[in-house]
């Protein structure tokens, strides 16, 4: 019976290694005073466990948050604690008792740097469990933030990616509620890092960053720049279109010269040629055609003298008539005076 009871505690103690866990992603972090801290938390609770050769399930009853103790466990006071209608209220419970168990701080001072753990208890105490790790937060006053980048340059390029990272020189911060602005306009990211993706020249300008209850602790400006090249580059290329569209034009409209000025070359030395054949042919239709036209030429002078000179025999012989006559005449007048003397 004894050996029994011996294993059935080996197996209680073995499924509570294994089946119940607290994880912190950090174990340390940073708070400004007079601002809002968050500590992450998640946790796995034992299902069940074995008991008299039973298994017996498990179920959260009870989630509480303590600061520098190891189990919260006994007297030591809780920052919060499911059971109590008493918390202070600046520190809020922001799980549950299935897997979260966020804790956040408000409105931090002094008294809050310590070291805080988180611990579950269920309906049996072979179930409770504290994770001793914790967490270590430390208050600081009066520090300036800065921008951290993910990029070891501020001149981006358009679709390019850049994470800003708002932190101090002296400590980390984790899920610090922050104001980043763009050229004093505020922005509506609250993290401590901004996510930038697909970057484009509306990006481009001065980032600050600053713990959202204290604008001393703005950071100085962080200059980003994304090339305005690359973002105008998609309109380059109906400029290039348009350019090699215009040499096209110009190429065409000098060939069309070209070949015009050729043809019409062409055209003029045939009008030549052809010109000279009519002037050989128009010569030889004359050579073909004067003979004609000196035979009636000359055949018509002969007419003319022909006619000439029959004009001119009747002529004569009108006038020999008539000196006849006038002789006869004066013959006859001639012979009557004679005889009358």
């Amino acid at each position: 019976m004894r050996s029994e009871n011996i294993f059935w505690s080996f197996m209680v103690l073995l499924a509570g290694a294994a089946g119940q866990s607290i994880q912190y992603p950090f174990t340390s972090t940073c708070a400004v005073k007079g601002s809002t801290v968050t500590l992450p938390c998640s946790f796995t609770p034992l299902k069940s466990f074995f008991k008299d050769g039973g298994e017996i399930p498990l179920k959260i009853v009870r989630v509480l948050w303590c600061k520098n103790h190891l189990i919260c466990q006994g007297p030591t006071p809780s920052v919060f604690d499911s059971n109590s209608t008493i918390n202070n209220p600046r520190y809020e419970y922001l799980g549950d008792k299935e897997r979260n168990c966020t804790l956040q701080i408000r409105d931090v001072s002094e008294t809050d740097e310590e070291t805080y753990r988180f611990r579950m208890e269920v309906n049996d105490t072979q179930g409770h469990f504290t994770n001793r790790t914790g967490m270590k937060v430390r208050v600081v006053e009066g520090t300036k933030m800065r921008i951290k980048s993910s990029s070891n340059v501020t001149e981006f390029i358009r679709g390019q990616s850049v994470s800003l990272q708002c932190t101090s020189l002296h400590c980390t911060f984790y899920h610090l509620n922050i104001t980043w602005m763009k050229d004093g306009h505020t922005l509506s990211e609250t993290g401590p890092a901004l996510q930038l993706s697909s970057l484009t020249a509306e990006h481009s300008g001065n980032y600050t960053c600053a713990v959202r209850t204290n604008s001393w602790s703005q950071s100085e400006p962080f200059s980003l720049l994304v090339e305005g090249e690359k973002e105008e580059e998609p309109s380059k290329l109906p400029l290039i279109l348009g350019a090699g569209f215009g040499f096209l034009l110009v190429l065409v409209i000098i060939i069309l010269i070209f070949v015009k000025r050729k043809r019409a070359a062409a055209a003029g030395s045939q009008a030549s040629a052809g010109g000279g054949k009519l002037m050989h042919d128009d010569n030889m239709y004359s050579s073909i055609t004067h003979p004609a036209e000196d035979t009636g030429h000359q055949r018509t002078e002969t007419s003319r003298e022909d006619q000439d000179i029959n004009y001119a025999s009747v002529q004569f012989r009108n006038n020999q008539r008539n000196k006849q006559v006038e002789e006869a005449a004066d013959s006859i007048i001639y012979s009557s005076v004679v005889t009358k003397g």
